[in-house]
């Protein structure tokens, strides 16, 4: 649905323009801002439904911005950066981001990518109304409230890792394939890379299980994909 508010946030002023012509076209509402120090004020005053937030930031990179979003947001972000690195993709994602784009893109398949990040938060969020509390031992969701709480302790998730989460958790013991997991929690249209459903699984083990290296809820079926372990003790 057209008319949510976007924040793009990169000191590249032809990026921004190119980024909010595109995007006003679909209806979007496009606030900016050129370094990472504004961004929380912007946060704070507009509440975005969804952030494009470039990595490298005069001040305070997008990576640390995101970083302490997470401590307080859900709000999707996208990551759009120069750097195309495996270990710029996975880091950028570990500290909650939602997807990643490399520059140059094309700005159709970044609008792609919003819709998507867009309509999957918006079905999150619908799901809010469905009153469930999932529990096992040492571990407890509110698929209402959307807190999760591990061996006694409250953890924070980004969106993407609680889609994930609550998603296995609801339906114990089947195995998801990598692809159609990615495809569930991505949405078919996000034409992203299945890659990042790995790096997300990871930062869920290290959230949530006690011996991430011997993870005792989310288990790897080797050559298939993973599962949620409802035999969990």
């Amino acid at each position: 649905m057209a008319g949510e508010t976007i924040l793009v946030v990169d000191d590249e002023q032809e990026i921004v323009q190119l980024i909010q012509l595109y995007l006003a076209r679909e209806g979007y509402k496009v606030i900016s801002a050129n370094n990472g120090h504004d961004v929380f004020g912007i946060v704070r005053e507009h509440r975005p439904d969804l952030i494009i937030l470039d990595i490298l930031l005069p001040g305070l990179d997008g990576i640390e911005v995101c970083r302490q979003l997470r401590k307080t947001s859900n709000t999707p972000i996208l990551f759009i950066s120069c750097k195309s690195e495996d270990i710029d993709i996975i880091l950028g994602l570990s500290m909650g981001g939602d997807d990643y784009m490399t520059k140059p893109f094309s700005p159709s398949q970044l609008v792609a990518r919003v819709k998507a990040l867009l309509r999957r938060n918006s079905i999150r969020e619908q799901h809010q109304d469905d009153p469930q509390l999932v529990k096992f031992p040492g571990l407890e969701i509110d698929l209402v409230s959307h807190i999760v709480r591990a061996h006694g302790q409250t953890i924070s998730l980004s969106a993407k890792e609680f889609d994930l989460l609550s998603l296995m958790a609801k339906t114990p013991n089947r195995v998801y394939k990598i692809e159609h997991l990615f495809e569930l929690i991505w949405s078919l249209d996000s034409m992203g890379d299945p890659r990042t459903l790995i790096v997300h699984i990871s930062n869920l083990r290290k959230k949530i299980e006690l011996n991430p290296a011997e993870p005792r809820y989310i288990i790897t079926v080797r050559g298939v994909g993973y599962k949620f372990n409802g035999s969990a003790i």
